[in-house]
């Protein structure tokens, strides 16, 4: 059985000599992410109308969510075999192919193509690093530095629309796209000196990994996107099949009784995918919204992410001030019903055409409940975890992650497509999609445990 190597430092923080480069690499890559997800969803309102593609906006999101899983499998397996140093490498590669793609888009098409590319690395990136922090943390730290995490998006969340704003304004909204290329080769250059560490753990205990994963992994990425090019395109009823296509990949991916809200490990896994779907909803149309309904200008409606992003990490630092006073249980309580009392409010602002201050201090509500809640959700399914399927439920974390929220897109596409056709106000429908979400969260949160649950999760 492979054990971390943090023997002797039992008393250390992350800032200690035995941590310091890992947390400082980490810390880096989380940022430099953070600050293209920001920029980007600040512009993305600039890009549709300039490339003609507002039929594509959700897609748009929906794409690297969707093809992350892909990474995010991978990744998981390619760690429990050998490791997370390689996959770390690769990711940042195929994070730089795809933003460099998107940079060059002549259309909206090849945009999502490069958004494809560009999400088959942020999932290798992200669950590579949930196994580093398995790896090289002690438990008694994981909270600390999954909130290192939130707090890595404190300056992208505070500059990064802003930024994104003037360098659209000035230069054009590709640039947003290819100057994120340097901090990739930034963040590659604080990585190389943790890498050799990482090649020395390997999980030579742990049982290969069906390769069929990797297969139903690429199926249920497709059927995201399917459900949300069919149901855009008038086929709704053909993407009820897709639908269900899509859950049925998921079963592999995740623990057994994930889609039935099972106690223990799988509700942790069901209610991270529900909050990822309710608050990603919020926040890829919020800016939009704004926009549309209230007349803000990109850099003002983009003033709502920064607002977040601090918040977030705040409140993520507070859970891990009160990691010895508040269970994961607890904080995923709380986390799921602020979220779903924001998705309600801001619902209720675009009905009511309420003051866009309403509207906005909702969307800081459910950041708020992200780091209270999101946060807990990785040390619970690290406290649920061995050696031998860390990576598989690292994945599978982050897998319904992302499809959660992919799949919340993809409705949210076909609700505002519907919606503006019928002549009515598509921001309701697709601010409707978040609170069903959230309602899910708050049923899934309830089951979630408040203890170690045990290594026999991962699927026979």
């Amino acid at each position: 059985m492979t054990t971390s190597p943090t023997t002797g430092h039992e008393r250390a923080g992350i800032l200690a000599p035995a941590y310091l480069a890992t947390t400082i690499a980490v810390f880096a890559l989380i940022a430099f992410n953070a600050f293209e997800a920001m920029a980007v969803t600040t512009v993305m309102p600039t890009i549709s109308r300039d490339l003609d593609g507002l039929g594509l906006y959700a897609l748009a999101f929906a794409a690297p969510l969707a093809s992350g899983v892909v990474g995010m499998v991978a990744a998981g397996q390619w760690s429990d075999r050998r490791g997370p140093a390689t996959p770390l490498l690769v990711s940042l590669v195929l994070f730089s192919i795809g933003v460099l793609t998107c940079g060059l888009a002549p259309s909206m098409e090849v945009l999502v193509g490069g958004r494809v590319v560009q999400g088959l690395g942020t999932g290798a990136l992200i669950v590579s690093l949930y196994v580093v922090v398995g790896v090289v943390y002690p438990a008694r730290l994981q909270p600390s530095i999954f909130a290192s995490f939130a707090a890595a998006w404190v300056l992208p969340s505070l500059f990064g629309p802003a930024v994104a704003a003037l360098v659209a304004d000035v230069f054009g909204w590709r640039w947003v796209f290819l100057g994120v290329v340097a901090l990739v080769a930034l963040a590659a250059a604080l990585l190389a000196p943790v890498v050799p560490a990482l090649r020395t753990w390997t999980a030579e205990d742990g049982a290969a990994a069906p390769r069929t994963r990797l297969a139903w992994a690429v199926g249920a990425a497709v059927m995201v996107l399917a459900v949300e090019l069919l149901g855009s395109s008038g086929f709704v009823l053909a993407a009820v099949p897709a639908i269900v296509l899509v859950l049925v990949a998921i079963r592999p991916l995740t623990p057994r009784g994930t889609l039935l809200a099972g106690r223990g490990l799988p509700s942790v896994i069901g209610t991270r995918g529900l909050m990822s779907a309710a608050f990603f909803c919020c926040q890829a149309y919020v800016v939009l919204a704004l926009q549309e309904l209230w007349g803000l200008s990109p850099g003002q409606a983009g003033i709502a992410l920064t607002v977040v992003g601090v918040v977030w990490a705040s409140a993520s630092q507070l859970q891990a001030r009160l990691r010895d006073h508040l269970t994961s249980e607890r904080a995923m309580q709380i986390g799921t019903a602020m979220l779903l009392g924001a998705a309600a409010l801001l619902w209720v602002s675009v009905w009511q055409h309420l003051s866009f201050w309403l509207a906005g201090g909702a969307f800081v509500i459910a950041g708020a409940g992200m780091g209270l809640g999101f946060t807990r959700t990785g040390v619970a399914m690290l406290a649920a975890s061995s050696d031998t399927d860390r990576g598989f439920n690292s994945s599978a974390l982050s897998i319904a992650d992302s499809l959660g929220a992919a799949l919340a897109l993809s409705l949210c596409g076909i609700g505002f497509t519907a919606a503006t056709e019928a002549g009515g106000d598509p921001f309701l429908a697709v601010f409707g999609v978040a609170i069903v979400c959230a309602i899910g969260a708050v049923v899934t949160a309830s089951r979630t445990p408040c203890r170690p649950i045990g290594p026999s999760s991962a699927p026979v």
